[in-house]
């Protein structure tokens, strides 16, 4: 499994080797790995490669560390292709887990002037401001603060707000969801979305904005999201035009 005759450094392979365990599930989620002595007397290679390997799987999240313990295999990401409009209920759906929500708060407010050039509504306009935490199969996941202008979209409550505002829509309103834009951009994580988020403060999180909008083009949902870089990826295939 370690070649010492290739050019590819040892430390690599042996990251290829532990990331092809925990892809082909030889090596589970929340498993403990072996120690860095028993790598090196397996492989005969040095504990400093060893744990340069390891520290790069800790760093790519494939590895955490547990001060006393050991080192343990990280659940693996969630990955969402950006090629079609769904509510975060239906993706985990879609991958098997089991999708749930933590109501922070539930408010009607006056829409600012963010909110409101985004819904395209009047300054003061009033608008659902719903602030849960989105979990799968019990792990925190992201974090959302969703605005709705009333006008277009009444009757959501604290509790109908705590399930898929998407299916409330299509199913209760009849309205038709066609599409979104969407802004991903890298972060850090601050100490209040940390600790909703079960992250330390500082861990890297990907901050998202989107802009939904029904069949006519009206916008009827602006969502300020937070997940956790650690257990979400988004992937997007791109096409040359011919």
């Amino acid at each position: 499994m370690i070649n010492k005759s290739s050019p590819i450094p040892i430390y690599h392979q042996l990251e290829a080797y532990l990331k092809e365990q925990i892809e082909n599930s030889s090596l589970h989620a929340d498993e403990m790995i072996p120690s860095e002595r028993e790598f090196a007397e397996r492989f005969q290679i040095s504990r400093m490669t060893v744990r340069q390997a390891i520290n790069n799987l800790v760093s790519d999240g494939y590895l955490y560390r547990q001060k006393g313990r050991g080192t343990f295999v990280s659940k693996q990401k969630v990955e969402q292709a950006l090629e079609g409009l769904t509510g975060f209920t239906e993706d985990m759906l879609e991958r098997g887990m089991k999708p749930s929500s933590r109501l922070l708060s539930f408010n009607t407010i006056a829409s600012g002037s963010q909110v409101a050039h985004q819904l395209q509504v009047a300054e003061k306009d009033l608008v659902y401001e719903i602030f849960r935490v989105r979990l799968a199969d019990g792990i925190p996941m992201a974090l959302e603060t969703t605005y709705i202008p009333i006008a277009l979209v009444p009757g959501i409550t604290e509790d109908n707000s705590n399930h898929s505002l998407y299916k409330y829509i299509e199913n209760q309103l009849s309205l038709k969801i066609s599409e979104a834009t969407q802004e991903i951009e890298a972060a850090i994580a601050r100490k209040p979305e940390a600790d909703h988020l079960d992250i330390a403060a500082g861990a890297p999180v990907l901050l998202i904005m989107r802009t939904a909008c029904l069949q006519d083009g009206t916008p009827f949902e602006f969502v300020k999201s937070v997940y956790r870089a650690d257990r979400y990826r988004f992937i997007h295939r791109l096409k040359r035009d011919q």
